[in-house]
C-alpha cells in the first residue's frame, strides 16, 4: 500500500477540482482503515487552506479526540471490586516466582516429580469428590497413559513406503531456558534444537545428497502442541521419521539428553506406526498452573482504590480463595463452550464458530506446598495449583482462564461467572493472561479421557 503522509494531504487540499477532493477523502479513509491515526487539528489546518472553505472532519471519519480506554462493564455490579488490567499484571507478576521456577527446573531435570507437591485441603471441601481427585494428580501425570502406540502391527513391517520409521519422543523441559517451542531463526527454541540434533539420524536420497554437498540437514519434528515462551512441560509429545534401519530408540534418547542436560530431557523414545501423529492422535491435553502465594496472602487485602470516579474509596480485595476458584472452574466441566473471549492472538478464522469450542473434562483448584529446594530448610512455600483437562485449548486460553478465575473469586462474583463470560462478545471481559512461567503441559492422551 502507498505510504500516506501529511504533506500528501496538504498538496491534495490545495487543488480546486472535485476529483482531487474525492481522492483526498479516499486517502483519509484508507489511512484510517490501515490504523494510521492523525490528529484532528492537523487535518483541519490543511483543509482551511482550501480556498478558505474547510471541509467537515466528520466526512473523513476521523475522531477529533483520541479514544479513551473504556473498561468492560459487567452486569453484576462488582466492577468496583474487579482488578483492572494493570492491577492484574501487578498482582499476578509481583510474587515469589523463584521457588516455582526452581521446582519446574528440577522436575524437568528429573530430580523431582509432580508427586512431590504436598496438597492439603480445607475442611469445607476436603472430602468432596471434586478435590479428592487432585490427590492423585502427580501419579496420573508422571506415568503417561500411552496404551495403543506401544507396538507396531505386523502388517506394517514390510517394504515399500513402510520403510520409513517414526519415533515418538516424550519430553520434559524447563521453559525458562528457551524462547518457546516453535523454531525461529536466531532464537534458542526447543524445536530448532531438536531438529538440528536429530538430523544425524535422518537418511534418504535427497538428504544423502545434501550431506555430501556439505549442507546441514535438520529432521522434521512434529509436536502435539506448541508452548509459548516460558511455559514448561513434563509430558510433551513429539515425533520424527527416518529411513535408516540402524537407528534405535536408546540412541535417540541418549543423544537428546546430551543437548541441554539441565533444561531438556527425553523421558522415553519409542518406535510407533507411521500413521501416528502427535497432534491429531491426541484426545485430550492436561495443563497444570502453579501460582506462588506470598506470606499471609490468603488473608490479606490489596490497598488499591477503585479507578471509578464515583467510588474512589472502594478497596479491592486480592484474597486468593481456592475454594471459590475451584467452584467456578467446576461449572465448566462437561460442557461444550466457545472460549473465544479467553483466547488471545488468534486468527480471524479461529475467532468464531466451531474452532473456538472446547470441551472441558476436568477443572480444579487447590492449595499445595512446594518441596524444600535447599537442604536444611524447613520452610515450604505455599502455592495455588489449577489443573485443566480438555480436548483442545485455544492460544493462551489456560493462562487467561487462570487469571480470570482468580480475579472473579477475589471480587466475590457468583460461581457461574466463567460460564456466563463465555457468552460475552468482547475479550476485555476476561483478565489478561497469567504469567507464562507458572504453566506446565503435564500430559497428553491418545485414549478417551
Amino acid at each position: 500500500m502507498k505510504h500516506f503522509t501529511f504533506d500528501s494531504y496538504r498538496r491534495t487540499f490545495h487543488s480546486d477540482s472535485r476529483m482531487q477532493l474525492l481522492r483526498a477523502r479516499t486517502y483519509v479513509q484508507l489511512a484510517v482503515r490501515s490504523r494510521r491515526r492523525f490528529s484532528a487539528h492537523c487535518i483541519e489546518s490543511a483543509m482551511s487552506e482550501h480556498d478558505g472553505a474547510p471541509l467537515s472532519t466528520d466526512s473523513f471519519n476521523v475522531k477529533s479526540k483520541e479514544a479513551s480506554w473504556v473498561h468492560y462493564r459487567h452486569e453484576d455490579g462488582l466492577d468496583d471490586y474487579r482488578w483492572t488490567t494493570k492491577e492484574c499484571h501487578r498482582i499476578l507478576e509481583d510474587r515469589p516466582w523463584e521457588e516455582v521456577l526452581k521446582f519446574y527446573a528440577r522436575v524437568a531435570a528429573g530430580k523431582l516429580s509432580l508427586s512431590d507437591l504436598n496438597f492439603y485441603w480445607n475442611s469445607d471441601y476436603a472430602d468432596s469428590v471434586e478435590t479428592a481427585c487432585l490427590k492423585d494428580l502427580a501419579a496420573s501425570i508422571d506415568v503417561p497413559r500411552e496404551l495403543e502406540d506401544s507396538s507396531i502391527p505386523s502388517k506394517v513391517l514390510k517394504g515399500g513406503k513402510w520403510d520409513r520409521r517414526t519415533f515418538k519422543i516424550l519430553l520434559a523441559y524447563d521453559g525458562s531456558a528457551f524462547m518457546g517451542w516453535q523454531k525461529q531463526n536466531g532464537l534458542h527454541t526447543i524445536q530448532g534444537l531438536l531438529e538440528q540434533a536429530l538430523g544425524k539420524f535422518c537418511d534418504g536420497k535427497r538428504i544423502t545428497s545434501l550431506k555430501s554437498e556439505g549442507f546441514d540437514v535438520d529432521a522434521a519434528v512434529v509436536v502435539a502442541g506448541r508452548t509459548d515462551r516460558g511455559v514448561h512441560a513434563v509430558g510433551q509429545v513429539c515425533s520424527f521419521y527416518t529411513w535408516r534401519s540402524d537407528v534405535c530408540s536408546d540412541d535417540v534418547r541418549e543423544h537428546i539428553n546430551l543437548l541441554e542436560p539441565k533444561a531438556l530431557r527425553a523421558i522415553s523414545v519409542d518406535e510407533v506406526p507411521r500413521t501416528f501423529h502427535p497432534n491429531f492422535s491426541a484426545k485430550w491435553r492436561h495443563y497444570l498452573y502453579i501460582l506462588p502465594l506470598q506470606d499471609n496472602y490468603l488473608h490479606d487485602t490489596c490497598e488499591v482504590e477503585s479507578q471509578n470516579a464515583d467510588s474512589k474509596n472502594v478497596v479491592k480485595p486480592k484474597m486468593i480463595d481456592a475454594s471459590s476458584i475451584n467452584e467456578m472452574l467446576s461449572y465448566l466441566e462437561g460442557k461444550q463452550l466457545s472460549f473465544t473471549i479467553f483466547a488471545r492472538d488468534t486468527k480471524a478464522s479461529r475467532s468464531r464458530g466451531p474452532p473456538t469450542e472446547c470441551f472441558i473434562y476436568h477443572a480444579r483448584a487447590a492449595i499445595a506446598e512446594l518441596p524444600n529446594m535447599e537442604q536444611g530448610s524447613k520452610q515450604r512455600s505455599q502455592v495455588l495449583c489449577i489443573e485443566l483437562v480438555a480436548n483442545r485449548f485455544l492460544r493462551k486460553m489456560v493462562r487467561v482462564l487462570v487469571a480470570t478465575s482468580i480475579r472473579e473469586a477475589a471480587a466475590g462474583a457468583s460461581h457461574d461467572i466463567l460460564v456466563r463470560l463465555t457468552e460475552a462478545s468482547c475479550r476485555r471481559a476476561s483478565a489478561p493472561p497469567a504469567p507464562a512461567c507458572g504453566l506446565c503441559l503435564t500430559e497428553r492422551g491418545t485414549v478417551e479421557y
